[in-house]
Order: structure tokens, then C-alpha cells, then sequence
């Protein structure tokens, strides 16, 4: 049973994260279309506004809250002798759904004018009539995102993780449809439409997919089902943490809007480098071994619960450690590679790499929550990330408040501080839920981690010294070779070190590389 499960969780791991990679590349591609197009402008200022009602809505009642509800609920009704319960199960959850965000989406386009001056109060008119013709289209993307979530969680319920890997990919192929076909066409409202285009990409495949796998349509509600209702109970209290979390981004928005131009443009560059490892190692890793926790819990195997929780939680900060402090290191190479071109200046390098600094602090908090959180959800319990999530949402509104003066650095320090808040309640929490949580094993490898961790830094730092004499820093090719080059050493320092002091991690990525050259040579053999 363990190895059997900890190989899904890794071939499930390994699908998502490579898919994620993809999917976080082409995002760079997306977000170095939109600086080179618009840079950090009041027009990029509005279309990352238009975002925020739409996200509020979608995170708060599909993304994260829909899976954490349905999936162990699905679970259980599979291991019973009637199956059919839990095609029935996704049906009746998939109709109350859209019926319900087609009526949100209705509701805020309508109310657009009202509810944009509400999420960016700071914008100029002509700003605020741009962000509102942009948010009454991308409202309805919720509805098609709904859909396709639920077809996702189903996929993951089954152990079924490429179509769910891929959908990100084809959102975002869709936004960059978008930049550079349909902008031209249409101006600025093409952005939106490129983002209704990657949404019904990202339903299409999974709804193929979880047709393949034996799904079937059926027009049934069933609100007065019991295994409905037991959704939805679990999923309230989660909908209110993710609603926490939500109404944080929405303020911290409506703070950066007040501050000049581009400032909401720069944030949300910077969160979008940021959340690179975070959805390659956390959200991959945490997503795959989500079913097997629930799985262990339900039939009451609390050893495997805590050996896969911890097992986890330490190949998380395996990738995580290195890459934080190496984006620290490198932020301004990594901005105005990926970024700086077209319209995106030094001015706006420069506040994005700051913006980007602190956000590398918050970087290992933020990649660990997805796994912690799941292990309550596993339970079940949502309601405790409910209270995290509340207690990181205060915090940081009071620093918001108190950081005013600090402008964009305020924001940052603000972050930074709630997101270690959210992950020091949760990690306290869930040990006082479940005990010991092999703490032990974790600390013994994460000694290691941070001292490898500490050195490549250094020695990344030292490289970019060495370099910069060398090569051309007003050009494109010398701020990237310089990059390459310190990246190259501190990472290659890590790998060293970690390898020398036998990490089990480094042994667990050596047998991945080795099942893709296995799967590689079986493919090309058939295909001969």
C-alpha cells in the first residue's frame, strides 16, 4: 500500500510539475508580452484590477474550496459497493455550481461600475472605465472555470493527473492568443477576450478527459442529497477562509492603487515570478499526495498519514529553500531578463525586483501552506485553515495601514510577515490535531538544506561580482550571461553539497530522471 501510493504520488507529482513548468513558462511569456506591450502602465494597472473581482469570486467559492470538499467525499462514495453515487455526486455538484456563478457573473457585470472604484479607488477616471469594460467580460470566465474545476477534481479523485496538468497551459496559450492576435484586432478588450479563450481551453480538455475516464452528463441537482450536503459543509467554512484570503488581495490592491502609476502593474509582475516554485514544487507535490491523505485518514492509517506528510513537506523545502534565496540573489536579473523590454523601463525593473525581493522571503511559507492546509482538508477539517487564513488577513491589514509611508516596500514587509503568520498557525494547529507529525526527520534534513542553501548564496553573490566586470550590463545578453553564470554556480553548489551529504531527496530526484529516461527509451523502441 505505501509504495504503491508514494508511486502515484510521484508520477502524479512529476505530471504536474512538469506541466507546470510549461505552464509557468509560457506565464513569462504572457507577462513579458504584456511589459513589453503596455509596460508598467496605468492600462496593465487596469487590467490587473479587472482581475481581482473575478479571482475573488472564482478562489472563494471553486479554486482550492471545491476540491478540498468534493474529493474526499468522492472518495469515500468510490469505496463503496454503489459507484454510481459518485457520478451522481459530481453531476448535481456541477449543475448547483454553474447555475450559481452564472448568476454571481451576471450580478458583477452589472455592478462593474460600482464595484471597480470599491477594488482600486486610487485610479484615475479614464483608468476605472478601462478596468470595468475589462471586468464585465472576464466574469463569466468564472463560469466556464467552474465547470472545468470540477472536472479537475474529479480527474484527481481518480488519480488521473495529465489532463488536470495540462489545462494551465491552454489558459495560458490563450491569453497570449489574446496579446498578440486579438489585441490588435479589437484594443485592449482583446486582453479579456484571451482570458474567456484560455478558459474554455481549460475546460475542454478536462471535460474530454474525465469523459474518457467513464464520466457521463446527467441533469440532476439533488439538493436534498446527503452526499450534497456533506459537500457543502465542508465546503462553507473552507469558501470563507479562500474568501479571506481573497478580500486580502483586494486590499492590498486597493493600498497599491493609491500609490503612482504602474505600482499595481509591478506587484503583480513580481507575484506572478513569485508563484513560479511555488506551483512547480508546493502546489504540484501538494495537489498529487491530496487523495492519498484522504485516502490514509479514511481508512484510519495515521502512520501512512504522517509518513506521507512529512515525506512531502521535506522534498517541498528540497526545491524551495534554494530557489528562494537564489531569486533573492538574482531579482534584478531575473526581472529585466524576463520583463525588460518595449515599455518596461529601468524604472519599473527596479520597483518590480524590490517588490520581488521581499516577496522571496515569504517564498517557503507560501509554498508549504497548499500542503498543510490539504492535510486538514484530509481530515476533514476546513474549518482550522479558516481561522489561519482570518488571523494572516488582519495582520496584514494592520500593517498595510501602519507601512503606509513605505510605499510598495510597506506592502511587501506587510506580506511577508501575514504569510509566515498563516504557516506558523497552521503547522501549531495541525500538531496539536494529530501529534507528532515526524517533525524530527524533517529538521535532520532541513539542517542540511539551509546550510547548502546558505553557501550557494554566496557564492551566487560572489559570481555576479566576478562577472559583471566581463560582460556588456546594459544589454540584454550581459545581464543574462551574468545571471546564467551566478545562477549556474549556486545551484550547482546545492546539488553538490546536498548530494556529498546524501539527502534522500537527492536520491528521490535521481530515480524520477531515471523513470523519464526509462519512459523515453520504451517510446522510442515502440515507435522504431
Amino acid at each position: 500500500m505505501a509504495d504503491s501510493s508514494a508511486q502515484r504520488i510521484t508520477q502524479g507529482a512529476l505530471m504536474i510539475a512538469v506541466f507546470s513548468v510549461l505552464s509557468r513558462l509560457l506565464g513569462l511569456l504572457r507577462d513579458r508580452l504584456l511589459a513589453t506591450h503596455f509596460g508598467a502602465s496605468a492600462t496593465l494597472d487596469a487590467y490587473y484590477a479587472a482581475f481581482k473581482m473575478p479571482n475573488f469570486i472564482f478562489n472563494t467559492f471553486v479554486l482550492g474550496a471545491l476540491a478540498s470538499a468534493f474529493i474526499p467525499i468522492y472518495i469515500k462514495l468510490k469505496n463503496q459497493p454503489n459507484k454510481d453515487e459518485s457520478l451522481q455526486l459530481s453531476n448535481r455538484v456541477l449543475n448547483i455550481l454553474v447555475i450559481f456563478l452564472l448568476a454571481v457573473a451576471l450580478v458583477g457585470s452589472v455592478f462593474a461600475t460600482q464595484i471597480v472604484p470599491l477594488i482600486a479607488p486610487g485610479f484615475s477616471p479614464d483608468t476605472s472605465v478601462l478596468a470595468v469594460k475589462l471586468t464585465r467580460l472576464m466574469m463569466f470566465a468564472i463560469v466556464i472555470f467552474g465547470a472545468s474545476n470540477l472536472f479537475g477534481s474529479v480527474l484527481q479523485a481518480e488519480k488521473r493527473f495529465t489532463a488536470y496538468a495540462i489545462a494551465p497551459v491552454l489558459y495560458n496559450l490563450g491569453i497570449i492568443v489574446g496579446i498578440i492576435i486579438l489585441v490588435p484586432w479589437f484594443g485592449i478588450i482583446g486582453l479579456a477576450w484571451g482570458v474567456l479563450l484560455g478558459s474554455l481551453a481549460h475546460l475542454l480538455i478536462q471535460w474530454l478527459a474525465a469523459q474518457k475516464n467513464g464520466w457521463t452528463y446527467q441533469p440532476t441537482f439533488g439538493w436534498r442529497s446527503q452526499s450534497v450536503k456533506q459537500v457543502f459543509k465542508l465546503l462553507a467554512p473552507r469558501t470563507l477562509g479562500l474568501a479571506a484570503n481573497s478580500l486580502n488581495d483586494i486590499i492590498t490592491a486597493a493600498f497599491i492603487s493609491r500609490l503612482s502609476v504602474g505600482s499595481l502593474a509591478a506587484f503583480s509582475l513580481a507575484i506572478n515570478l513569485h508563484s513560479f516554485p511555488i506551483n512547480v514544487f508546493g502546489v504540484s507535490l501538494a495537489t498529487a499526495v491530496f487523495p492519498v491523505f484522504s485516502q490514509a485518514f479514511s481508512l484510519k492509517q495515521h502512520d501512512d498519514f504522517r509518513h506521507h506528510f512529512s515525506r512531502s513537506l521535506r522534498r517541498i523545502l528540497f526545491y524551495v529553500i534554494p530557489m528562494a534565496v537564489l531569486i533573492l540573489v538574482l531579482r534584478a536579473q531575473l526581472v529585466r531578463v524576463l520583463l525588460g523590454s518595449g515599455s518596461f523601463d529601468w524604472n519599473a525593473t527596479i520597483r518590480t525586483a524590490q517588490m520581488l525581493g521581499f516577496l522571496s522571503l515569504a517564498m517557503i511559507s507560501d509554498s508549504l501552506i497548499p500542503l498543510v492546509a490539504r492535510a486538514f482538508y484530509a481530515i476533514p477539517d476546513t474549518i482550522t485553515p479558516v481561522l489561519a487564513s482570518g488571523a494572516s488577513m488582519v495582520i496584514n491589514f494592520v500593517l498595510l495601514l501602519v507601512l503606509q509611508p513605505w510605499g510598495l516596500n510597506g506592502i511587501g514587509v506587510a506580506y511577508v510577515i501575514a504569510s509566515l503568520t498563516n504557516v506558523c498557525l497552521l503547522f501549531w494547529l495541525l500538531g496539536k490535531r494529530l501529534g507528532n507529525l515526524g517533525t524530527a526527520n524533517v529538521v535532520a534534513g532541513v539542517k542540511f538544506m539551509v546550510a547548502a542553501a546558505g553557501l550557494s548564496a554566496c557564492l551566487t553573490y560572489l559570481t555576479l561580482q566576478l562577472v559583471a566586470p566581463l560582460v556588456n550590463m546594459h544589454t540584454f545578453w550581459g545581464i543574462f550571461l551574468q545571471g546564467l553564470a551566478a545562477g549556474g554556480v549556486g545551484l550547482l553548489t546545492y546539488v553538490f553539497l546536498t548530494s556529498w551529504w546524501k539527502l534522500p531527496e537527492v536520491a528521490f530526484i535521481k530515480s524520477i530522471w531515471q523513470s523519464v529516461i526509462n519512459l523515453w527509451c520504451r517510446y522510442v523502441s515502440r515507435t522504431a
